[in-house]
């Protein structure tokens, strides 16, 4: 019986011990740069630089027509042919990213709207991104969209890409080494390609508030790790 006594007594010290153990390594963990999330988590106007999104138009289109074939195109696949266009500009910690930082967000000016759409050609996403990272940038909804004017100034997209007129294969490393070639000063380490599971779908380009290009391990770890894409034409390229 005593034996039994020192069997569960010892038990529960190891229990305990173990708790106390990892109660330390999550303590560290949360005292530990880059460890968890960033503590502004969702302040408006509290982030470290943002992410500029280029959408290549013709993947989302071809994908939205596999998707749904029945249903009418969305605006920026009917009429006017695009190229790269505005997916958004993305507020970013160095670990991480702020979202939905005011529900609900400000209103948005049907006006501002319509003035956005040489550059985000749908207004569900500009709406969209208003919501969810437009909030964090602790800018008025004018100053915010300015500064996706300006951020989308920086960037000069390359020759080869503006008119494409046949699809092509492409590898990541070749549309990114295009954009630092198109780019003087763009670091190999300020960019990031994306994809789905066959096509290019977008160029995430980090830049600093003052926008100058800033490196982003995080963002560029997420890349596309395929060996080849495909870039489908430009509509009446």
């Amino acid at each position: 019986m005593f034996g039994i006594r020192v069997r569960k007594a010892a038990h529960t010290a190891a229990i305990t011990l173990s708790f106390v153990f990892l109660f330390a390594i999550v303590a560290f963990a949360q005292d530990t740069p880059g460890a968890g999330p960033d503590r502004r988590q969702n302040a408006p106007g509290q982030f470290d630089f943002y992410v500029l999104a280029l959408s290549w138009s013709p993947s989302y289109c071809e994908a939205s027509q596999e998707r749904a074939p029945n249903r009418a195109p969305d605006q920026q696949c009917g009429g006017r042919p695009f190229s790269f266009v505005v997916h958004g500009l993305w507020p970013q910690y160095e670990q991480g990213f702020p979202a939905f930082c005011q529900v609900p967000a400000p209103r948005l000016d049907r006006n501002i709207v319509g003035s956005m759409l040489d550059l985000m050609p749908s207004p569900r996403l500009i709406f969209h991104e208003w919501d969810r990272h437009g909030t964090c940038s602790g800018l008025s909804a004018n100053a915010y969209f300015e500064t996706v004017r300006k951020a989308r100034a920086v960037m000069k997209i390359p020759a080869e890409y503006l008119d494409l007129d046949k699809p092509i294969m492409v590898t990541p490393d070749e549309v990114a080494a295009a954009f630092v070639k198109a780019n003087p000063g763009l670091p190999r380490a300020a960019i990031a390609v994306a994809c789905d599971s066959k096509r290019l779908s977008e160029v995430r380009v980090c830049i600093g508030r003052d926008f100058s290009f800033h490196d982003c391990a995080e963002v560029t770890r997420r890349a596309c790790k395929r060996d080849k894409i495909a870039m489908p034409a430009v509509r009446g390229g």
